[in-house]
């Protein structure tokens, strides 16, 4: 019997969860046994990480193969399972040594061609692999600007599952491959609009600043084009920067919502207007399998301004 083991990271909501991932290699019929309560896009991951290996030079067992995922009580969601998967059972079948596997965090989704696609979430999981005291973290190339946000982790950026296997001390030689990006997101860069370009409101003004600086709700009454929309906006120039605490919870935010991250800290409070035609679920939250963040948590440590609300 071969047994290997190393780690990746499940998610529920903004807290990550360090898994065990356990490979066992037994004789029987071939065959790839995935257990520990994967969802439907994670049970699939078997089908991506057979083809990876094979296409990245590296193929899996052809005994029987079981890969575990430990606690097994805890739901696990999405494809960032792959990389680790794979390193576990690589390991399992003595293509790496088992040791330098067992005390790294792997993060990744594996395409057919072996590559690594970026994966949501990545800031909250690399916290969480930090916080359970683990030194080293690997995740997806276009994935490891955000990933170094995180102080005290080292974090490693590798293209494909080759290039990892290389990295744990596979005897393969390198091949160049072409990093998959990240997804594009539509973002703008427009500077913060500011309440000192309003001329006049001076009783709007007081009120907004008297709400900002008690942290107050604010209902705000009047006609179409009296210019509450306006107001609204120039809220966030008006409250501090983020603490670091801060900052670092709602850019862990904006990366579960798959936004974009970069290479940088949210430091200003975020602002969320969502159609006042918004469902419940887009202004809360939720889903069938990864949680995705609504617009109300969203707005976290920022402005969050509901137009077209009925206060009666």
């Amino acid at each position: 019997m071969a047994l290997a083991r190393t780690h990746a990271v499940a998610l529920d909501g903004v807290r990550g969860h360090v898994v065990e991932v356990e490979a066992d290699i037994s004789a029987g019929l071939p065959a790839f046994v995935l257990i520990g309560l994967p969802d439907a896009a994670l049970g699939e991951s078997r089908k991506r990480v057979g083809s990876a290996a094979v296409n990245a030079g590296c193929p899996l067992t052809q005994r029987k193969l079981t890969v575990n995922l430990s606690p097994a009580a805890l739901p696990k969601q999405g494809s960032a399972f792959d990389l680790a998967i794979a390193v576990a059972a690589l390991a399992a079948a003595g293509e790496l040594p088992p040791e330098a596997a067992a005390g790294v965090v792997h993060l990744g989704e594996l395409g057919l061609d072996g590559r690594l696609r970026p994966v949501p979430g990545i800031l909250p999981s690399v916290v969480a692999a930090r916080d359970a005291g683990f030194a080293r973290v690997v995740v997806p190339h276009a994935n490891a600007p955000e990933a170094r946000l995180v102080d005290g982790i080292e974090v490693v950026g590798v293209v494909g599952l080759r290039e990892t296997a290389i990295l744990h001390g596979a005897r393969l030689e390198p091949v160049d491959l072409e990093p998959v990006p990240l997804p594009a997101v539509d973002s703008t860069d427009e500077p913060e609009p500011d309440i000192a370009d309003v001329a006049g409101n001076e009783e709007a003004i007081e009120a907004l600043v008297t709400a900002a600086a008690g942290g107050h709700h604010l209902a705000m009454v009047g006609p179409p084009g009296a210019g509450k929309t306006m107001l609204a906006r120039r809220l966030p120039s008006l409250l501090p920067d983020l603490t670091p605490r801060e900052a670092l919870e709602a850019t862990s935010i904006r990366s579960l919502a798959g936004l974009g991250v970069g290479g940088s800290l949210i430091t200003r409070p975020p602002y969320e207007a969502p159609h006042h035609t918004a469902s419940a679920v887009s202004l809360v939250g939720g889903g069938s399998g990864r949680i995705t963040p609504g617009a109300i948590v969203r707005a976290t440590g920022g402005v969050l301004f509901l137009d077209e609300a009925s206060i009666a």
